[in-house]
């Protein structure tokens, strides 16, 4: 069995649980703490793992594998069915370049990491860092509204899940926690709606993690 080591509200551990849901592979999630009491991510068992040290981390009996994108193609190769993305050349590009909008220019600029840096120790304040992601957020997002309108069908592209789904969603719960008013965004907020009825998106949720904190 597969061990999938992730942080429940980690964006990029997200969209890996539901890619691994999905394609209903069996595996097992270790939960990595990050942060005031926990910093897990930087010990040198996960260090040693991981040197990024960062989630997710899949480890399969083949090795490995760090970043989200690729554990995807990975088991989009392994397990071919359903399908993450189409054969056809234009159909994956178009799949590609919406989850590179969001993987690659809108999460990079709000994930934790980067806020903590912003607060500490360049000295902004909680309120600025908040007013810095919805900057980028709503930039990002109102770009790929254009481009999705364009684009989709019941879904991203097509009407079948994709990679650019499972991207969207965990980007749509970051935005939300930031109070981005999604109506602004109609296309995206319909697609996030009708992902987030399917079990693969519901299992994946931060608050249906191991590690999510109950009281």
């Amino acid at each position: 069995m597969m061990k999938l080591y992730s942080f429940h509200s980690s964006s990029a551990a997200y969209r890996t649980r539901i890619a691994l849901n999905l394609k209903n592979a069996p595996y097992e999630i270790v939960p990595v703490r990050f942060g005031p009491g926990g910093g897990e991510n930087k010990g040198p068992e996960y260090s040693q793992l991981n040197p990024q040290q960062l989630v997710p981390t899949l480890v399969t009996d083949e090795g490995v594998i760090p970043q989200s994108l690729a554990i995807m193609g990975y088991l989009d190769g392994k397990f071919p069915d359903p399908p993450f993305m189409p054969k056809e050349p234009w159909g994956r590009a178009m799949i590609m370049s919406i989850a590179c909008n969001i993987c690659c220019d809108i999460h990079p600029v709000n994930n934790l990491r980067i806020r903590k840096y912003l607060k500490d120790p360049l000295g902004h304040s909680d309120a600025e860092v908040e007013e810095w992601q919805r900057h980028w957020i709503d930039v990002s997002f109102t770009g790929l509204e254009a481009w999705v309108k364009e684009q989709r069908g019941k879904y991203c592209w097509g009407d079948e899940p994709s990679v650019a789904d499972i991207c969207l969603v965990p980007q749509v719960t970051n935005a939300r926690r930031v109070k981005i008013d999604m109506a602004k965004f109609p296309n995206l907020d319909e697609i996030d709606a009708r992902c987030r009825e399917l079990s693969a998106f519901i299992k994946a949720q931060p608050d249906q993690q191991p590690d999510w904190p109950r009281r």
